[in-house]
């Protein structure tokens, strides 16, 4: 029973999620369990109901009731004869224009010198991790350089408050006045296109300068830091010159530049704003302080309406910032009473994650304030959480520390301290005065001076980004005084906003970072931070040394903007109990097995594979390392003898290529070498042309044999196509072969004018060619086969710019080798075909009535009888009308899939992407609260028109109360902070999707669906030597009552309860070793002071408005 309603005995239970239901299913919406209503009370639903109850009803009792009227007979038989002599034909002509029988024999030829090696997972784990560790090694190295020069640079500089100096300024560089001379800070700056960095117009000789906008250019400190960092251009040069692969190599300034090198001309956003800075980057902030637990604490009573309300929201957003994924938050708002912003959150701290981070600053923008504020509440229960966590031994272990953020109004607080802080103060205690009012200003510093914190006050948005990153040196002190320079290496994360101008596609990088300390004696006790050095490492560049073609195609990482990692759990999904991910974040060395479902063909398809995992840790690094083998063709290598000479006569054929992202040789690394294609650096190794090539023996020897066996199918091939001149006879635009070497041969049997798909084995189609994270589509499907058997996949090669294209047909199989009971898969080898030519062909065979006289009694082109031919994975081939082909079966006949699922013939697995992306749900708290009455929604445009013009006041008075230089600075604060309100992003989900697969010991059955008033009767038939089924179905009976089967994602959606649990679940993970706390040679009483307090005509305004307009509409 549902509510109140109870069903027939005739209804069968929901199946698991992870099985296809063999009928349809019905659903309830059962989150909202304690409003269940009476069926009267829901006509449309109830009624639905109860006609998905008969059609199962029905369909369970199909087999056992006869037809109400006379349908069409479809003999079994017949049908059997149409499928064996359409599976004849069709490989008759696919093993004629292939050639697959020739290549068989020719690798069965030399069957007898090969040698079939088994890959040892450990051992290439262990190689591919020394590799890496060697070339991590290189960008440590480089980086020390970096940190000596900078300090012995700053030791040697006396600051100059009156120094002036042009310096290479990233955005003003070769730019011109209206006179066409060069502006202020922009000389002329050679830039020139460099493939190492990404085709980016760049100068190798120098590094270039860039400030945020919200930093004045020729600030002293500013001009002082920059005149001290000339002499790392020096270093970034010869850092290059040592190691070629080194990418981008960088300072970043704690007074807000960033010189970077190469140097680059930078381009603001589409508002002329430079939003990028260093200092909240996660490599700047990993290495400039230990990892830390925050409590954000901040005052929302009614003193702190409109303005200062504002002010405290983007102050928190700016805190939160800084934080990245070693540091732990939570944020508590108090007035007379205390509240968790994520009462899910309440009494723990929470990774500083991007998604974590991205809810926080969600929830501090509907903020409202009320009340009186109470702080000694909110500072005990901060205090009790960090001392929980600490005890608990969770979160960062190391640095503790409480932001209260308020406009002063506080009393009470001494005793909590006493209580909880003193006389130890392990919990550092930042204050952060908001508003020009000064009266509460002693109170705050007296608070933040005797918890080892810093004060500052805070009186414009602009006034946000400076005044925080304070704390940032306060914690970075004990490492300063210690001279401690921890390497340190941040997590993988997708690098969106390096340049945002430049159009780049997004690449998953880590960076090595280490600090930059002032090493004056003078300055010992206040413990200064310089800055950061860094350099990036591209995870495409590491991955060269552990190629995927050495062990098999894995799953792929999905770019996304919107967060920065992506967690193993996530990738490798079925790994439920997370051992795999608990041994690799333990730096273990071992392996495991597991069987998985791998999506292939953008999800429309799954592979069934075991297989093994290899780890073990890269030393001197956080990372570990783990390799995937696959059973089958994945654990398996092809070896044998073959002469240079031979295997460079027929490396040489024009049919010939190589996977050009697969690393033959190392051509990336000398200069001289970066011009060469893979082939040509392969000949000159061969050749010993060029003794200074490093290449990958083994697999050059994989490539000469098969260069070799695979020779004569060019002379094949070219006989096929004389012999084919016919147009008539075209049916086949092309055969071609690929290797497991990465080698690939095609050759055409029309003109290339003709091809039907013309991006097929190129690059504009990724699928259908080797590169360095897949093997090609039909080359991956066809190793999951019988080899001999063909693989038929439908592909629209229709463009939005090219309508009306054919659809073309490509058949693949597998080529293997036996060698001492062991089958390695060697090659694949296809064709592509028109579909035009498979449809005559099968109109052709379905003519045929066996041992009828005269015409048959039925046939497909009847219009008693449709015809479907659908792959292993439910997609239609072939069919009457154009339009159904290429689309699932499901959609188009939902009863035929729904009996097909019901019978076994095909099976639902259910896949699911933890890396997709989701439209935001728009969900607001009160959705029809502003309906409740005219007034009240006049009331809310009219705060929203307040808050407008507040904000624009502010921005105002940011540029009146500074030098007219910094004009731009609220500008670009302001931007940044409500950028994201304006931007309809996607969001990060899990989504779920269903995957139809053919079982494959059912060939053939057939049956009747009953449909109401009549039966719909069909026959299925597999097709021989291929991915292809046949079915036959009676049209004239309409089943439309059943639903369509769609094969969609749809996101998984958690009721409140589990996901609050995933939010608060604490993962393991790795921490960083050194945790740099306190220190005794600290001064503590360095701490802060009262900020600029001029107001201009705007700010004084302020106060006149919030007494003219009602108090609830500055909220």
């Amino acid at each position: 029973a549902v509510g109140d309603c109870s069903f027939s005995p005739c209804l069968h239970p929901e199946p698991s999620r992870d099985t296809m239901p063999g009928l349809p299913r019905f659903h309830l919406d059962t989150s909202a369990p304690h409003s269940r209503r009476p069926c009267h009370q829901w006509p449309g639903s109830w009624a639905s109901l109860q006609k998905t109850v008969v059609i199962l009803c029905l369909l369970l009792s199909s087999t056992s009731l006869s037809p109400t009227h006379a349908q069409t007979e479809i003999p079994p038989e017949t049908v059997k004869l149409w499928a064996d002599t359409f599976g004849r034909d069709l490989y008759d002509t696919v093993t004629k224009y292939s050639g697959s029988l020739l290549l068989q024999k020719k690798y069965k030829d030399v069957e007898s010198s090969l040698r079939i090696k088994e890959v040892d997972g450990l051992e290439l784990v262990r190689k591919f991790s020394e590799d890496m560790e060697t070339m991590l090694r290189r960008k440590v190295e480089a980086v020390k350089n970096l940190v000596e020069a900078a300090e012995e640079a700053d030791l040697n500089h006396e600051f100059n408050e009156s120094l002036v100096f042009n310096y290479y300024n990233s955005v003003l560089i070769n730019e011109r006045d209206e006179n066409g001379n060069y502006v202020e800070l922009g000389a002329e700056f050679v830039l020139e296109s460099n493939a190492h960095f990404s085709n980016l117009m760049v100068n190798t000789s120098i590094s270039s300068v860039q400030l945020p906008t919200n930093v004045y250019n020729k600030d002293p400190d500013i001009l002082n830091g920059v005149y001290m960092s000339e002499a790392l251009n020096t270093v970034f040069v010869e850092n290059f010159q040592r190691d070629p692969t080194l990418t981008w190599q960088y300072f970043g300034s704690s007074t807000g530049f960033f010189r970077i090198y190469p140097g680059i001309k930078w381009t603001p956003d589409e508002n002329g704003v430079i939003a990028f800075d260093c200092r909240n980057r996660g490599w700047y902030i990993q290495a400039a302080t230990s990892p830390k637990d925050i409590v954000i604490v901040v005052d929302t009573s009614g003193s702190m309406k409109g303005l200062r309300m504002t002010i405290a929201k983007h102050t928190i957003s700016t805190i939160l910032d800084t934080l990245g994924e070693n540091d732990f938050v939570n944020i508590i708002a108090y007035s007379d009473y205390i509240h968790y912003i994520e009462p899910c959150f309440k009494g723990i701290l929470v990774q500083a994650d991007r998604d974590n981070r991205e809810h926080f600053k969600q929830l501090v923008d509907e903020l409202m304030v009320k009340g009186v504020g109470v702080v000694n509440q909110a500072l005990t229960e901060a205090f009790q959480i960090l001392k929980q966590f600490q005890e608990a031994r969770q979160g960062s272990l190391c640095n503790q520390a409480i932001m209260l953020i308020t406009d002063g109004a506080v009393e009470d607080y001494e005793p909590v301290f006493e209580k909880y802080n003193w006389p130890d103060r392990k919990v550092r205690v930042f204050t952060y005065l908001i508003g020009r009012e000064v009266t509460f200003a002693d109170r705050m510093k007296w608070i933040a001076c005797n918890n080892k914190g810093y004060y500052t006050q805070i009186s414009t948005l602009a006034d946000a980004q400076e005044n925080v990153m304070e704390y940032l040196h306060v914690l970075s002190r004990p490492m300063v005084i210690n001279h401690d320079h921890d390497i340190t290496w941040t997590e993988a994360y997708m690098d969106s906003k390096l340049f945002t101008s430049q159009a780049q596609s997004l690449m998953l990088l880590t960076t090595v970072a280490m600090p930059v300390f002032s090493k004056k004696n003078e300055t010992r006790s206040h413990g200064i931070l310089l800055g950061v050095v860094g350099s990036d490492v591209a995870l495409r560049e590491l991955m060269k040394l552990a190629p995927r073609y050495k062990y098999r195609d894995g799953k792929k990482l999905k770019p996304k903007p919107n967060y920065n990692s992506v967690d193993l759990s996530e990738v490798e999904w079925e790994d439920r109990a997370e051992t795999l991910r608990t041994a690799m974040i333990n730096g273990e060395t071992g392996s495991l097995s597991m069987d998985v479902k791998v999506p292939l063909d953008k999800g429309k398809r799954v592979l069934f594979l075991t297989n093994d995992y290899f780890f073990t840790d890269i030393s001197d690094t956080p990372f570990s390392l783990g390799v995937v083998l696959s059973r089958g063709h994945g654990e398996y290598i092809l070896l044998g003898n073959t002469t240079v000479e031979e295997g460079l006569h027929d490396l040489l054929h024009p049919d010939l290529t190589l996977a050009s992202d697969w690393i033959y040789c190392i051509t990336d690394i000398d200069p001289d070498h970066r011009k060469l294609s893979q082939l040509e650096a392969i000949v000159r190794f061969l050749t010993g042309e060029d003794p200074d090539l490093e290449c990958d023996e083994e697999l050059v020897r994989e490539v000469l044999l098969d260069a070799v066996v695979t020779a004569p199918m060019e002379a094949y091939w070219t006989a096929m196509t004389l012999n084919t001149s016919d147009e008539s006879e075209q049916v086949v635009d092309m055969a071609f072969l690929g290797t497991r070497a990465g080698l690939l041969r095609s050759s055409l049997f029309v003109g290339s004018e003709k091809v039907s798909d013309k991006k097929f084995l190129t690059p504009e189609d990724e699928a259908s060619i080797f590169t360095m994270d897949h093997f090609p589509l039909w080359y991956r499907q066809a190793a999951e086969h019988p080899a001999g058997s063909f693989v038929f996949n439908l592909q629209s090669a229709e463009a939005p710019e090219s309508p009306g294209q054919p659809m073309v047909v490509t058949a693949s199989t597998a080529v293997a080798v036996t060698v001492d009971k062991k089958t390695a898969i060697t090659a694949a080898v296809g064709v592509q075909m028109r579909l035009e030519f498979l449809q005559r062909t099968f109109w052709a065979a379905t003519r045929q009535c066996g041992t009828v006289e005269g015409p048959c009694p039925e046939s497909c082109q009847d219009s008693s009888l449709d015809c479907f031919v659908i792959d292993n994975n439910g997609f239609i081939l072939i069919s009457e009308r154009s339009q159904e082909m290429g689309r699932f079966l499901g959609e188009v006949d939902g009863a035929l899939m729904t009996q097909l699922l019901s019978m076994g013939v095909f099976s639902q697995v259910t896949m699911y992407d933890y890396q997709a992306m989701c439209k935001p749900s728009n969900h607001h708290h009160s959705a029809a609260r502003p309906l409740v009455s005219p007034i009240s929604a006049l009331l809310t445009a009219t705060r929203w028109l307040v808050n407008e013009l507040l904000l624009l006041l502010l921005e105002w008075s940011a540029w009146g109360s500074w030098r007219a230089d910094s004009k731009a600075e609220a500008k670009a604060v302001f931007h940044q902070s409500h950028k994201h309100k304006k931007q309809d992003m996607l969001q990060p989900c899990d989504t779920q999707y269903p995957v139809f697969v053919h079982q494959t010991a059912i060939q053939e059955t057939n049956g009747a669906i009953e449909c109401g008033a009549c039966q719909k009767i069909f026959v299925m038939q597999q097709i021989p030597s291929s991915n292809l089924l046949l079915l036959v179905t009676d049209p004239t009976c309409d089943c439309s009552i059943f639903p369509l089967i769609l094969q969609e994602a749809t996101e998984v959606k958690y009721n409140a309860s589990v996901k609050c649990d995933r939010m608060r679940s604490q993962k393991l993970r790795r921490r960083p070793d050194s945790c740099h706390a306190f220190h005794p040679e600290e001064n503590a009483q360095d701490c802060g002071g009262t900020s600029d307090l001029s107001a201009s005509l705007p700010m004084l305004l302020l106060p006149l408005c919030a007494w003219v307009l009602p108090p609830q509409l500055l909220r």
